[in-house]
């Protein structure tokens, strides 16, 4: 958990920084209420099914759900957004843009759609879910293959990701272009970024680890970073 005031600092000037992301739902649900809402945000945790309609219902200015590994996540997520639109028409000409996580390294503690269903869930999502855009694919790759790897040589999960964007974009007729790649961390994004990736998610490079649970605060900062 990071404070608030933290993403205040690079939100302001001179930094003007617009994307964050968060792992966990109530944590975005408090921030998204306290910071300004010319941030775009991006989910990037584990998603539960019954978590994700309030989750694109109860914050307009969420930008990407990064996580979306089911077909009645993304249904949920549609009636969430829908749900806004009803409540708030301005939203109507803004879509929350979707990436399809896909599983990868095979590991059975990770979540992420079967490489061979990637495709599926995409035409799902760009057939039936209106109020979303598919914006592209998500992995999070094995650290340890990342560290693992002889100079030269690449994660075979990223390159894997790169293999079945460019293998689905040809099932639903698209250019590989208009399926961009969020593949990439704080240890691993230089090779990410090597392999074509078109958003790395940087945590702890940036703000630091993250601290135990019972030392977060989040709103304390910013009435402070406010006053």
């Amino acid at each position: 958990l990071k404070p608030a005031n933290d993403i205040l600092a690079l939100h302001s000037s001179p930094h003007s920084h617009l994307h964050f992301g968060e792992n966990y739902q109530q944590e975005l649900l408090e921030k998204s209420k306290l910071l300004p809402k010319e941030i775009r945000w991006h989910f990037i945790g584990a998603l539960q099914t019954n978590k994700c309609k309030p989750l694109a219902e109860q914050i307009p200015n969420l930008w990407c759900v990064e996580s979306v590994d089911a077909a009645k996540k993304a249904d949920q997520l549609q009636k969430g957004r829908e749900a806004l639109c009803e409540r708030e028409p301005e939203y109507r000409d803004l879509p929350l843009r979707i990436f399809v996580q896909v599983n990868t390294s095979g590991e059975e503690e990770k979540s992420g759609v079967e490489p061979g269903d990637a495709a599926d869930l995409c035409k799902h999502i760009m057939e039936k879910c209106p109020r979303l855009k598919l914006q592209g694919l998500m992995t999070i790759g094995a650290i340890a293959r990342s560290r693992g790897v002889a100079e030269g040589v690449e994660n075979e999960d990223f390159v894997t990701l790169r293999e079945i964007r460019d293998k689905v974009a040809k099932e639903l007729g698209l250019n590989e272009i208009d399926l961009e790649l969020s593949m990439g961390m704080s240890e691993d994004f230089e090779s990410a970024i090597r392999c074509g990736s078109n958003e790395v998610r940087i945590g702890s490079t940036i703000f630091g680890e993250r601290p135990a649970k019972k030392d977060a605060q989040i709103k304390d900062d910013v009435d402070r970073g406010n006053g």
